[in-house]
């Protein structure tokens, strides 16, 4: 029992992984996310309790017979694959975006963290914590700057009688937009026909351009982008 790990240090890592945790629970909540401060807090926190017991029952086993063999990492393990569950919950898709990977990430690598912690790894724990912060803080203004490709959907109706497809695909083409896609829907009872087009650019002003454009068309009746 003597090999245990004592009751100050395991308060310092309970401590270390709920300070690191927060930290990091601060960035996320700062930007609105689901899981924020007190969500990574308490991942965190909890890892390192679980790396905790696992030692601790390790040796505790050893002391009653040591010939037994046991893995203190499986008890870890299973934890990390609960904490994937965990961070599923916070990835919603809205159109074609798919938000909250990066907090789900964020889950997992707190939960390793508070692992690294839990095991008495401190400059792997709080390494990792600093890169993780820089990603988060440092690299988020890197990433506006990168013209990633957008995908929107611009719905358009008229008139049966206007036929002015050929217009606004022309239009599209012309700005700069790639059509993958054209769905086609006839309203007889009114008169009408609704474009769908799927369509895709880098170029994040285009789409409030393209917005303003279409609106001041007349034979458009109804006209909405999304994605």
């Amino acid at each position: 029992m003597s090999d245990m790990i004592s009751a100050y240090e395991v308060i310092v890592r309970l401590i270390l992984g709920a300070v690191i945790g927060g930290v990091i629970g601060f960035e996320r909540e700062v930007h609105g996310r689901a899981a924020g401060f007190r969500t990574q807090l308490i991942v965190c926190l909890a890892s390192v309790l679980i790396m905790v017991v696992s030692e601790n029952y390790y040796f505790h086993i050893q002391s009653l017979d040591p010939t037994l063999r046991i893995d203190p990492a499986r008890i870890s393990a299973g934890a990390l694959i609960g904490i994937g569950f965990l961070g599923a919950g916070v990835i919603v898709k809205s159109g074609f975006a798919i938000r909250g990977l990066t907090t789900a990430a964020s889950i997992w690598i707190v939960s390793a963290i508070g692992l690294a912690i839990g095991g008495g790894l401190y400059f792997e724990g709080i390494a990792t914590s600093i890169i993780t912060i820089i990603a988060l803080i440092a690299l988020r203004a890197v990433e506006r700057k990168i013209k990633f490709l957008r995908y929107k959907v611009i719905t358009v109706s008229m008139l049966i009688t206007a036929n002015k497809e050929e217009e606004i695909t022309s239009m599209l083409s012309g700005r700069g937009f790639h059509i993958h896609s054209i769905d086609y829907e006839k309203h007889k009872s009114k008169g009408e026909i609704i474009y769908n087009f799927t369509v895709s650019t880098r170029n994040r002003e285009a789409v409030r351009q393209l917005f303003a454009e279409l609106n001041s068309m007349e034979f458009i009746n109804t006209l909405k982008i999304s994605g």
